[in-house]
């Protein structure tokens, strides 16, 4: 069932990214408070069943700190890049249509906006949804949301603001993003979820 309800949550995370994005009627400045919220309700939904990654680099980073199986973190990857794909495509039939403008990114500059976003995106999980000493906590899910929407507010414009593989499919799908773009996603969310990891790791030795 963990399998299902990491599908389910990356579905609607992506769904909300395409229907908030895309035109017409896209929610414009509005569309990162949607994206937050409904990441932050889909983490209280499945936390206590998946852990509520709905992100192979929170995955990687959850794997890495020890609190994901390594059996389970290819069929994490796998369902989650599934669930944003089936989500990118029902938004483009919903909205009739792929974005008709690309974001242009400056690579050095995503890379660097990417990977420190989704540095922080999975420190903030680790710390509020891992940790020992935050264990039981009723705040983990808004932590966590809200880093997300204060990220695509922040570096927007930058990098498309995806600090997650599957969102970067999701977008690159609906033609949001170009496929070269890929890549840059690739690269800056995993060596920030490793660099977050390996923090945590360095600061609570004995978990």
């Amino acid at each position: 069932m963990k399998y299902v309800y990491e599908f389910i949550g990356t579905f609607f995370l992506v769904l909300t990214v395409g229907l908030t994005v895309l035109p017409p009627g896209g929610a414009g400045n509005f569309a990162p408070l949607a994206i937050g919220s409904i990441l932050a309700v889909m983490i209280y939904a499945g936390g206590h069943v998946s852990g509520g990654h709905y992100n192979p680099a929170v995955s990687l980073a959850a794997y890495l700190r020890g609190k994901l199986h390594s059996e389970d973190l290819g069929i994490y990857w796998l369902v989650q890049l599934l669930g944003a794909s089936a989500a990118a495509f029902l938004a483009v039939y919903l909205k009739g249509g792929y974005s008709p403008v690309a974001i242009e990114l400056n690579p050095l500059k995503a890379l660097i906006a990417e990977f420190l976003f989704t540095f922080a995106l999975c420190f903030v999980v680790l710390n509020v949804a891992t940790a020992r000493a935050t264990s039981g906590n009723s705040y983990f899910g808004f932590a966590i949301g809200f880093l997300v929407l204060a990220g695509a507010y922040a570096v927007g414009t930058i990098s498309g603001a995806a600090f997650n593989p599957a969102v970067a499919l999701g977008t690159s799908i609906m033609q949001i993003s170009v496929w070269s773009n890929l890549w840059i996603y690739l690269v800056a969310n995993l060596l920030g979820a490793l660099a977050a990891a390996y923090l945590f790791k360095t600061a609570h030795p004995n978990e």
